[in-house]
């Protein structure tokens, strides 16, 4: 949406906006539902499988271990017959540093339930640190409005330079637009 909004006001106004490049990580473009892996996990389909990051670690570690499957008992990626334990793998990979390859070779005559045990447990070292930090946060309301407002003001003045550009560059004069 940036890129489009900003090619479409470089086009008609002369180039004002620096043109974002995406940065998409082909493994990770798309994380799969943990209980349908055949569909791409999303929040508005919420439940079981869809992991959030301020969930309580408990019910992550839950929505993992429960996570659906595939037959056999082989821990090998692939996409089409094994989309359960594929996306499984994606997920360790990506949270734990490591190669889909690597983990099937360490995961070599394991079982699902290994797999899950541990895609739980890298999961929640991820994700506990940002729900303690928003926790924290929600805490101290002044605190929080305190961040908000300093945030809103190095933005005011990170925008200022550019606000006017855009204002040049529409034709509109500062302050009456």
């Amino acid at each position: 949406l940036t890129r489009d909004l900003a090619q479409r006001f470089n086009t008609r106004f002369g180039a004002t906006f620096v043109v974002p490049e995406p940065y998409i990580v082909k493994a990770t473009a798309k994380i799969l539902d943990l209980q349908h892996p055949e569909k791409q996990m999303s929040k508005s389909l919420g439940g079981s499988g869809c992991l959030n990051l301020l969930d309580d670690p408990k019910v992550s570690a839950k929505k993992i271990r429960s996570a659906v499957t595939d037959t056999g008992r082989e821990v090998v990626f692939d996409r089409e017959g094994k989309p359960g334990v594929s996306n499984l793998l994606t997920i360790l990979a990506t949270l734990g540093g490591s190669t889909v390859e690597a983990l099937e070779e360490r995961f070599a005559g394991a079982g699902y339930g290994d797999l899950k045990k541990e895609v739980a447990e890298v999961y929640v070292g991820f994700a506990e640190p940002f729900k303690a930090r928003v926790d924290d946060l929600l805490a101290d309301a002044d605190r929080l409005d305190g961040i908000l407002a300093d945030g809103a003001r190095r933005a005011r003045e990170v925008a200022a330079a550019r606000l006017a550009a855009v204002y040049d560059a529409v034709g509109f004069l500062p302050g009456k637009g």
